[in-house]
């Protein structure tokens, strides 16, 4: 009875084995893991990340600024994230977005602001009912002033090969056309950290 066991867990072992010989080259074609000096948690990050030369194709312009997001910030990038990904646009017309939010309100959904307010602009992106962007309702809810952006940088031809400063100015005829260019980098790590979450 023992002799009959002991056979019958190295038949097992053999049977596990062999499956393993043949499974392994071919698992290893379907799983491409870590490359040589590579983490198996920096496998995981790539792949749940949004490739950064996708976010930036153009690499960054000048001197970059940064600031520190509160909660209401972060919910403003997710609700752009979400709001690009419900226009069917990707990763980099989320960049371009959230880039010009930053320099137009830093992210704060902004009502009206008495005398320091430019005309009647308000919102995430400064837009203003006398322009055409809707109403102040309509510009001050995020998803819909971002879905308003996106349509303005989808009739812009090329808006895929300009710099972030370029097609953002081209939807938004600012005053200061240069100063999206510094929110690059940090919109493109929001849209990595929040595009898949």
């Amino acid at each position: 009875m023992n002799l009959m066991l002991r056979k019958s867990v190295l038949g097992v072992a053999g049977l596990v084995f062999a499956g393993g010989m043949f499974a392994g080259p071919v698992a290893s074609f379907a799983d491409s893991g870590p490359v040589a000096g590579e983490s198996v948690a920096s496998v995981a990050v790539r792949a749940d990340k949004p490739d950064m030369g996708r976010l930036v194709p153009h690499g960054v312009q000048g001197e970059q600024s940064r600031i520190d997001l509160g909660d209401e910030q972060v919910a403003n990038v997710r609700a752009i994230v979400a709001a690009t990904k419900k226009a069917g646009m990707d990763e980099r017309a989320a960049v371009v977005a959230i880039g010009t939010a930053l320099q137009e309100s830093k992210l704060e959904n902004l009502g009206h602001l008495g005398d320091r307010n430019d005309h009647d602009s308000q919102g995430l992106f400064q837009q203003r009912p006398t322009s055409g962007w809707g109403t102040v309702e309509q510009i001050t809810d995020p998803e819909y002033a971002t879905l308003a952006f996106l349509k303005g940088l989808e009739q812009v031809d090329g808006w895929r090969d300009m710099p972030l400063t370029v097609a953002a100015q081209t939807v938004q005829v600012s005053a200061y056309p240069d100063h999206y260019a510094q929110w690059e980098q940090q919109a493109a790590d929001l849209v990595a950290e929040h595009w898949n979450s």
